[in-house]
């Protein structure tokens, strides 16, 4: 499979590829490989004693991934996007402005002191874009669900720290949030942000149940951030599938957090960051290559 893609990889084809891993580290680490090699997606083989029960839900992630992914295609296609081939029109001047159309608010600015990220489908691929672009000192926390089973965020966060400055690592429970370092959701757990009455922040790991179908889930984790942080905090919802993140985006605005969202046509899947902007609760609409200078920008304000 991996071969594959690597032959599949010079063509440049419009092609839809789902990895099928073994839930193993070594299966994670493949997976990590298959992504960056432009694989669409990958679902864990099931490994229960019911062969019926591991058939229909293996059935069930792939027709999930495989709608998302035509539904994907035809708005691409209807858009004019780079889905479906199209005459190619004559290329229009730069714009003097920015295409998003901000949020307006009278509330007063507030230093920002924790970025939350949540982001799924493509995921992998594009925090290798944004993660290495931060700087190692950053002067706040970064906390990312990344909808991904067990096993599976570990890799991610030792292939994240291979490629940056930043430090990255796994989010632990009762770990103590720290400015310079991004902090992964481990897959399988639920992860929120918690204020101590000593002083500092930190990260609690519980196994509540899955929100949207996902654990670790963004709206989870947002929330504890609209209430710990409040208006000192920034929410970015990037590419992936479902509305995951919007829910709990609207608590963090309705308190006063600034909210960025990646553009159509930098995901993999417009859904996450689409379902926060026809919300009407996103600042800003930046392009994949952008949102780490966005981020800088907005912290260092």
């Amino acid at each position: 499979g991996i071969e594959m893609l690597r032959r599949l990889q010079p063509a440049a084809l419009e092609l839809g590829v789902v990895m099928v891993s073994v839930h193993t580290a070594r299966g994670a680490e493949a997976t990590l490989q298959a992504l960056e090699l432009g694989a669409l997606d990958f679902v864990t083989k099931p490994s229960g004693a019911d062969l019926r029960a591991n058939m229909d839900g293996l059935r069930a992630e792939l027709k999930r991934i495989i709608d998302a992914y035509i539904t994907h295609r035809l708005l691409r296609g209807m858009s004019g996007g780079k889905g479906e081939k199209q005459v190619a029109p004559a290329p229009a001047p730069a714009p003097a402005v920015p295409t998003w159309a901000p949020v307006k608010t009278t509330a007063p600015v507030e230093p920002i002191e924790i970025v939350a990220v949540g982001i799924s489908t493509g995921g992998p691929n594009a925090l290798g874009v944004v993660v290495p672009q931060l700087p190692a000192n950053l002067r706040v926390p970064v906390v990312i669900v990344q909808h991904m089973p067990t096993a599976f965020t570990s890799a991610l966060a030792a292939s994240l720290t291979s490629k940056s400055d930043i430090r990255v690592v796994e989010g632990e429970n009762g770990l103590r949030l720290e400015e310079g370092t991004v902090y992964i959701a481990p897959g399988g757990e639920q992860m929120k942000v918690v204020r101590q009455i000593n002083g500092g922040n930190y990260l609690v790991l519980t196994d509540d149940p899955p929100e949207n179908h996902c654990k670790p889930a963004a709206d989870y984790l947002f929330r504890s951030v609209a209430e710990v942080y409040g208006p000192r905090a920034l929410g970015v919802i990037m590419t992936g599938m479902g509305a995951d993140g919007r829910e709990g985006l609207k608590l963090m605005k309705g308190q006063g957090s600034r909210v960025i969202a990646q553009d159509e046509e930098s995901c993999v899947v417009f859904g996450m960051p689409m379902e926060a902007i026809k919300a009407g609760i996103v600042d800003r609409v930046v392009p994949l290559d952008n949102i780490a200078g966005e981020i800088v920008r907005m912290v260092g304000r």
